[in-house]
């Protein structure tokens, strides 16, 4: 073997050529190799060097991933026991799972001390954070929220539910500062610090060509938790960051590691009140589970906002909906909230506008239909017509230029025709549509009203 070694070192040195060796010997496989191909669970892992360092790697790779599947399993324990402990609905399995679960996190506690957090919180920002004091906010002089009365205290865990549109992200702005109220007070306690984790990612963009690890050496080098400190790479590792991606420029990163390194930059910078806007934006399960775990140990005021139902019901502790222009408190949670949309969506819809005048007489829906009938029959013309260019074209001597450029332009005429006869279909349908709309409205309010 030392002979067959020397030869082939010898016959394939660098640059001389490729070779590949499947063998047992570990020795011939260290003298001959420079590259490790492990065969494993249907998958091929790559490694630099000989079979020692290969050994070393794999070690190396193998603790790791004991590490990150503990860390996993934990996470999951945790994520099991909120689960176990939250409403009925959710325990809707096999009894003989439920058992299971019950033993498996017999010992768990519950993911949040709140009386500890509520007392590093009340150490941190003093008694007074933000009060909202018959505040009301909008744009260019419209409010858009009025009358808002709120006194967020140190601490608070609150998650804020509501439609589209509905004014969440001015009620964010009117808190962190941006906004200022068109009416009445926004009262701040001397030592509060708000970060803002907002819904685009465009404040990395000046950190696009840097390094992810030079971004982190310009952060503070500890981020404390209760009484513990993590490093940037410890929180890093929390958050499912791995080590890999340190020496990734941040313009590289896709964008749930952009939302990953963003959540991190606010965390390191360690503010005292946060707000989360629609923080589940380009994460994967994993590294919500990895995000939550990191929130149930931070002590300050959080503030979040998300379509998210089970992050919301996960990390906060009271929620509040904005409705129709104003905060309502939302005793029983986010099944309150639901219960009011449904509520609101059970009212009728007034009738149309002006439904009694503008309803269509016979005679002119006679014609509307007549219209429809026409537009059809001109329709299936058309398409007939396109339907022969084209098989003019296919038929037609490929080698005469002339002849095939005219039935070209035809056919575009033809197309023009029949896109022009659809458009005028639509709007006649459209009329048509909204003529039965408003007669059965009127139909509707003369019933109710008998």
């Amino acid at each position: 073997m030392r002979w067959l070694a020397a030869h082939l070192n010898a016959r394939w040195g660098a640059g001389q050529g490729a070779l590949v060796v499947v063998s047992h010997d570990r020795w011939f496989l260290d003298a001959v190799c420079t590259r490790m191909w492990e065969v494993h669970d249907a998958t091929v892992e790559a490694y630099d060097g000989g079979y020692a360092a290969y050994v070393l790697a794999r070690v190396e790779r193998d603790r790791q991933a004991r590490a990150i599947e503990d860390r996993r399993q934990n996470l999951l324990r945790k994520e099991l026991a909120w689960l176990r402990r939250g409403a009925p609905a959710r325990t809707s399995k096999p009894k003989f799972r439920i058992e299971a679960a019950t033993v498996l996190i017999a010992d768990e506690p519950p993911p949040r001390d709140r009386v500890e957090l509520n007392r590093l919180a009340t150490a941190r920002l003093g008694k007074d954070v933000i009060d909202l004091i018959d505040a009301s906010a909008g744009y260019e002089g419209r409010p858009v929220l009025e009358h808002l009365e709120w006194r967020i205290a140190p601490g608070e865990r609150t998650g804020i539910l509501g439609r589209n549109g509905a004014g969440k992200s001015t009620l964010l702005a009117l808190i962190d500062g941006s906004l200022p109220p068109l009416a009445g007070r926004v009262k701040r306690g001397t030592t509060v610090r708000v970060r803002r984790l907002s819904q685009q990612l465009d404040e990395l963009d000046p950190f696009a060509d840097d390094l992810v690890r030079d971004v982190l050496g310009r952060m503070r080098t500890a981020y404390k938790v209760g009484d513990a400190e993590l490093s940037p790479g410890q929180l890093l590792e929390r958050l499912g960051f791995p080590s890999a991606q340190l020496s990734s420029r941040v313009g590289e990163l896709s964008g749930g590691w952009r939302r990953r390194l963003q959540l991190l930059l606010v965390l390191l910078d360690e503010p005292n009140v946060l707000i989360l806007d629609e923080p589940t934006n380009d994460l994967d399960t994993d590294m919500l589970t990895a995000m939550e775990d990191v929130l149930d140990t931070w002590p300050g005021t959080l503030i979040v906002v998300s379509h998210d139902r089970y992050l919301i019901e996960r990390v906060t502790d009271q929620q509040y909906a904005v409705v129709g222009g104003h905060l309502r408190h939302l005793p029983s949670g986010v099944d309150e909230y639901l219960a009011l949309t449904d509520a609101e969506a059970a009212v009728p819809e007034p009738a149309v506008a002006g439904s009694a005048s503008e309803a269509m007489s016979g005679a002119d829906r006679r014609a509307l239909e007549k219209e429809l009938t026409s537009l059809e029959k001109r329709l299936a013309k058309a398409e007939e017509r396109i339907r022969a260019e084209h098989d003019a074209l296919a038929a037609h001597d490929q080698a005469d230029y002339s002849g095939l450029g005219a039935i070209t332009a035809r056919l575009s005429e033809r197309e023009a025709e029949r896109d022009a006869i659809e458009l005028a279909w639509l709007e006649a349908a459209e009329r048509l549509e909204h003529a039965d709309a408003v007669t059965g409205s009127s139909a509707g309010a003369a019933t109710r009203s008998s």
